[in-house]
């Protein structure tokens, strides 16, 4: 067995035991352990994980431990101002590609995030199982709150989601991942998460209600459930709570009137 000091900063402390909190303390690891072992041994999912420092200088999670060694474990996003062009632990994000996929507890968040134009996969009876592999397959960053999915070996990018409403949950994760500058509402269908197309009236005219043809000459469409949506009182509605969760938003934008 080898003896190490670890030292986690900021928001990583919520995943250790309280006695390990906010100070440095030593961790007897087994022989030939990786960082990358003893971090989610004490319960920090490596997703969650942006910098290490070993005695002061970067590494990286496979790095067996020795004996004597200090860690220092960050959250991403907080980095020493020595360090700022320290190489990541992995690729970053390209926010204007991101996409989702979104464990069974949820929902909420997933249709949050589909109004606000992000591609998100959600299915209330996805395993563990499927959800890793169409992360991995398809590059969707995980979001959950069950920390360990989030230590699952092939998973790149994830986010462990700490509060409870669907509405703190996007503003949680908006901040955390800096979507607001990305946000193109109604561009997704809330149901399939398939793109909406504009439709002319003649198309649509036997799927909207009568009426609704004399009020309105703009639709779009989703060709996977072929619901039909136009800008009456519903499309008020959900502009309203998309402004709503913008606001105060780190370099929050107008929020457009369609995707």
């Amino acid at each position: 067995m080898t003896t190490a000091t670890f030292r986690f900063h900021r928001e990583l402390n919520e995943f250790l035991a309280r006695p390990q909190r906010e100070q440095a303390f030593a961790c007897v690891c087994p022989v030939a352990s990786t960082t990358k072992h003893m971090i989610e041994a004490l319960g920090v999912p490596h997703t969650e994980v942006g910098l290490i420092l070993r005695n002061g200088l970067p590494d990286g999670f496979d790095t067996p431990v020795e004996e004597s060694d200090f860690i220092d474990v960050y959250p991403p996003g907080v980095m020493p101002r020595a360090l700022e062009t320290a190489h990541p632990l992995r690729a970053p994000l390209r926010l204007e590609t991101l996409r989702f996929i979104a464990d069974a507890h949820l929902g909420g968040l997933a249709q949050l995030l589909r109004l606000a134009g992000f591609d998100t996969r959600y299915d209330n009876h996805f395993p563990d199982d499927e959800i890793e592999q169409l992360a991995l397959a398809e590059h969707r960053v995980v979001l959950t709150r069950d920390r360990e999915l989030l230590k699952r070996r092939s998973l790149v990018h994830g986010c462990y989601v700490r509060t409870l409403q669907p509405d703190a949950q996007w503003r949680e994760v908006a901040k955390r991942l800096g979507l607001a500058q990305h946000v193109r509402p109604f561009r997704l269908c809330l149901m399939c998460n398939a793109p909406l197309r504009r439709a002319n009236a003649d198309e649509v005219s036997d799927r909207v209600p009568e009426g609704v043809l004399e009020r309105h000459a703009r639709f779009v469409t989703c060709d996977v459930c072929r619901r039909v949506f136009w800008e009456g009182s519903h499309w008020k509605r959900m502009r309203a709570r998309i402004e709503d969760l913008m606001d105060g938003a780190p370099g929050n934008p107008p929020v457009p009137a369609s995707g």
